[in-house]
């Protein structure tokens, strides 16, 4: 089987967001980056398939060359290869582009995408991935079995979740539950010096034209002070909701 898993690298959940050129641009200065979590478990996921059912797994992300240190762990996870696409991810119909291109060039029975990414969080990708080379799409995935040419999925829909059934070669949007978090891998010192020596292909965009771009970024509200009633005090509580809160 051949996978193809779509990485982002973004910023760790615990660092410190900041914007610099009047809220414009990010700052990365002091950014810890990791592979996007979503994208973490569809790479163990494809893993699990390679060492089931045998085949390769190539990973692609699109970014300029800060991003190779996560691709380098991704291939110290177990990864036989990795892609860049020479260009800054910052609109999803362009890195859709760019992905969709070298699959178009490249064979593969199924791609894996994260439900989203962890920074601007537009879910759009796969889906659009999905269009682009007319394949099946699945988002939202927390199930996956292969056999053969065929898969069995399930993916989590409003009040429930769904089950599917699909031919090869199809995409995913994954999450957690695709695999379990005891599952992911951590890279150990024989992966990290493999990691070294695995390919890695860097390609230049075919074309650099982006349909959206970001006006400015904005923080969110401080959190307010917490304010403590005492438990026996409910009249107090249901003024404080109605009068100050205004939630009730």
């Amino acid at each position: 089987m051949n996978i193809l898993v779509c990485i982002s690298s973004v910023p760790d959940t615990t660092s410190k967001i900041n914007f610099t050129e009047n809220n414009t641009k990010f700052d990365a200065n002091g950014i810890q980056f990791v592979i996007n979590p979503y994208d973490e478990f569809g790479l163990t996921k494809a893993m699990m398939l390679k060492e089931s059912t045998g085949g390769k797994v190539t990973i692609i992300t699109v970014g300029d060359t800060t991003v190779e240190a996560v691709m380098r762990k991704a291939l110290a996870i177990g990864a036989d290869q990795a892609v860049r696409v020479n260009m800054n991810a910052t609109d999803s119909f362009s890195t859709a582009t760019e992905i969709s291109n070298y699959i178009t060039q490249n064979s593969f029975d199924l791609i894996i995408a994260g439900r989203e990414s962890t920074d601007y969080n537009g879910g759009a990708v796969g889906g659009m991935i999905a269009e682009m080379t007319d394949l099946p799409f699945v988002n939202a995935c927390i199930g996956l079995e292969v056999e053969g040419e065929s898969a069995k999925l399930i993916r989590e829909i409003d009040g429930g979740k769904e089950m599917i059934s699909s031919s090869l070669p199809m995409v995913i949007g994954g999450q957690k539950g695709l695999v379990q978090e005891s599952e992911l891998r951590i890279p150990n010192m024989r992966g990290i010096m493999q990691s070294r020596t695995k390919p890695l292909q860097v390609i230049e965009p075919s074309s650099n034209t982006k349909n959206t771009s970001s006006v400015n970024f904005e923080n969110p509200e401080a959190k307010g002070s917490c304010r403590m009633v005492d438990a026996s005090n409910v009249s107090e509580l249901v003024d404080l909701l109605h009068n100050e809160a205004k939630i009730i």
